[in-house]
C-alpha cells in the first residue's frame, strides 16, 4: 500500500523486452495488462482475494476505459501505477489510475468504470454485493467517468483482419482476457503508419464478452483528426468499439 493513505494501491513494474515493440515502446497491451493487475491487488487488499471472488460466483466486468500518455513506457523503464476507487454510480464502480516513471514524471492517466457480475447468471449487481467494504478516495481525481466511445457515423470502416478466440487469450473467467483487445486494436496498423505515430491516447467501450471459437472480424477508420476507431463484431454482436489517437 501506499505510505500516504491506505486508499491509493501502489505497485512497481519493470519493462522488459517482451512488453515492448520493436521501436523499443511499451505496447498497449502491456499497459493495460499492468492496470488490470493493480486493480486484482488493489481488491485483494481489501481482504477478498481474485480466488475467493470466483468461488462465490462474482467477478469484475470492465466497461470503459480512458487512457491518456503523456509518453510510451520504454525499455527498462521503472514504473510506479497508483489506482484507486473513486466512488460508485448506481452498479458502476470507478477506478481511476496514475502511471510514473523512474523519475517520478507522470508518463499516463486512465479512468475506468467497472460493474460488479454474477458470473454464471451475467447479471450486475449492486456494490454491496462485494464481500468487503471499500473505502473510496478523492483526494485526486483523473477526471469524471469515462463516455462510452461512439464510433462517427460519417467515419467508413473496412475489415482490417479477422481474429479467432484461443486458449492463450482466455481470462480466468473464460472469456478473451480485457487486455488482449489492445492487441485487437494496434493490430490494425500497418508498420509504416507505426512509424509516423505515437499513441496518444486510447478509449475503449466493452460491450459483449468474446469466447473460446469467436471469430471477430476487427474493423478500422482512417485515422483523422478525431482519432481512429475499432469496432469488432460477428455477425449482429458487436464486441467492442474504440478509438486511438495519436502524436502525428
Amino acid at each position: 500500500m501506499d505510505n500516504l493513505t491506505h486508499l491509493i494501491w501502489t505497485e512497481q513494474h519493470s519493462v522488459h523486452a517482451s512488453d515492448t515493440d520493436y521501436r523499443s515502446q511499451g505496447k498497449l497491451a502491456f499497459v493495460l495488462d499492468m492496470m488490470q493487475r493493480a486493480a486484482d491487488s488493489a481488491v485483494g487488499g481489501l481482504g477478498v482475494s481474485l480466488e475467493q471472488m470466483l468461488e462465490t460466483g462474482i467477478g469484475w466486468m470492465l466497461i470503459t476505459l480512458e487512457l491518456e500518455f503523456k509518453r510510451m513506457p520504454r525499455s527498462k523503464d521503472l514504473l510506479t501505477i497508483h489506482t484507486w476507487s473513486k466512488g460508485t454510480k448506481g452498479a458502476l464502480w470507478q477506478r481511476d489510475y496514475r502511471i510514473f516513471d523512474g523519475n517520478q514524471m507522470e508518463i499516463a492517466n486512465a479512468r475506468s468504470l467497472w460493474a460488479l457480475v454474477d458470473i454464471a447468471k451475467r447479471k450486475i449487481l449492486r456494490p454491496s454485493a462485494l464481500p468487503a467494504k471499500v473505502e473510496h478516495y478523492n483526494g485526486d481525481s483523473v477526471g469524471g467517468m469515462p463516455q462510452k466511445v461512439r464510433i462517427p457515423p460519417e467515419l467508413s470502416l473496412v475489415e482490417a483482419y479477422r481474429y479467432q478466440v484461443r486458449y492463450s487469450g482466455l481470462d480466468n473467467n473464460s472469456h478473451l482476457n480485457n487486455a488482449r483487445y489492445g492487441e485487437l486494436c494496434t493490430d490494425t496498423l500497418s508498420l509504416k503508419e507505426w512509424e509516423q505515430l505515437e499513441l496518444a491516447s486510447f478509449r475503449i467501450s466493452y460491450l459483449q464478452e468474446a469466447t473460446f471459437g469467436d471469430e471477430i472480424v476487427i474493423l478500422r477508420t482512417p485515422i483523422t483528426d478525431q482519432g481512429m476507431f475499432v469496432r469488432g463484431h460477428s455477425g449482429g454482436t458487436v464486441f467492442f468499439e474504440a478509438c486511438l489517437k495519436f502524436v502525428l
